[in-house]
């Protein structure tokens, strides 16, 4: 068996039944696929029944314990070569296991990961979300696929990794939150060959609405801190401009009683992000979502951030007491 697809899920039937149906459109089929219920309400089970026929696709259930530790739980009972990570709110395109085996064959690797798009079936919202995930003018393109940073740190809604290097590093942690950060730091630290593929992109459906993306993204800006805390050196300069960002915000909207001019900033980067999503998307609609969801994306992962870096940084709190509303519920 080459690969194993791993998929955690947690009470997404409808969009398990989106990425199997793509699963299933694959023109390179030497892959298993492992699907983990993750303590779910609302179960999938019927759905992979569905695909058994077209896929060599198992099912398993157990309690809750965060996507880490559920993805361990299908990769020990995977048979790959290869581990394919995926989220449940991912589509492919029926080339992508083409493409990965294609740049392996090139020049094997140990870890890698691909980037990922907005499908035409997704809603403006979406696709407003997929922008300020991906635009220079937010996070400045490094999730949007482009070769040029030091290093490519794989996320866990598109990853590959060798079986034996996810063996060596005993998998993913207990973190409930930036578990996946977490895993490619260990992977550069151990000295194993990680790389992006361009070409192994997914659809990524992220989150449906505005409310779901904040909590993200501020859930993001707080597993950056505690990352932090477990290595140092993983803290970059990029990672500190959302914080940045939302403290000059807030700055200019105090000033704005005083100084109308202070919203000149404000308004001027909003303009920028409209016209920029409106060409790139070629929706004015979508161009007025994307300038909501760029602020929540910046503000979000900036509250975030400062949030954590009091409780952790000042208050000397520990991961679990600080953020076990948010994590470990």
């Amino acid at each position: 068996m080459r690969y194993s697809v791993i998929i955690p899920v947690y009470n997404r039937p409808d969009e398990v039944d989106e990425l199997l149906a793509s699963l299933a459109q694959q023109t390179f089929t030497d892959f298993e696929v492992i699907v983990v219920e993750d303590g779910s309400s609302i179960p999938c089970e019927s759905v992979v029944e569905i695909y058994q026929n077209k896929l060599d696709v198992h099912y398993y259930s157990k309690p809750n314990s965060g996507p880490g530790q559920t993805r361990n739980y299908g990769a020990e009972r995977s048979k790959g070569e290869y581990l394919i990570i995926l989220d449940s709110d991912c589509i492919l395109p029926e080339g992508y296991f083409a493409a990965v085996e294609q740049e392996l064959q090139n020049a094997p690797s140990d870890a890698f990961g691909g980037p990922d798009r907005a499908h035409e079936s997704f809603t403006d919202i979406q696709k407003a979300i997929n922008y300020s995930m991906t635009s220079f003018f937010t996070t400045g393109g490094i999730r949007g696929g482009k070769k040029k940073m030091d290093k490519f740190y794989p996320r866990s809604f598109n990853m590959g990794v060798r079986r034996e290097v996810y063996q060596t590093l005993g998998g993913f942690s207990k973190m409930r939150f930036g578990e996946d950060i977490d895993f490619s730091i260990r992977i550069f630290k151990e000295g194993y060959k990680c790389r992006l593929l361009p070409g192994a992109w997914v659809y990524h459906k992220r989150r449906t609405d505005l409310k779901k993306f904040f909590k993200q993204v501020h859930n993001s800006g707080i597993a950056r801190i505690n990352l932090y805390k477990k290595y140092p050196e993983s803290l970059k300069i990029v990672h500190l401009l959302p914080a940045a960002f939302t403290l000059g915000v807030v700055i200019l909207l105090l000033g704005a009683p005083f100084c109308l001019y202070s919203l000149v900033p404000i308004a001027l980067y909003a303009l920028l992000v409209f016209i920029d999503s409106s060409i790139q998307n070629k929706s004015i609609s979508i161009g007025l979502y994307s300038i909501a969801a760029s602020f929540i994306q910046l503000i979000g992962y900036g509250t975030g951030f400062w949030r954590a870096w009091w409780n952790r940084c000042v208050c000397g709190k520990d991961e679990f007491e600080a953020f076990k509303k948010n994590f470990y519920k």
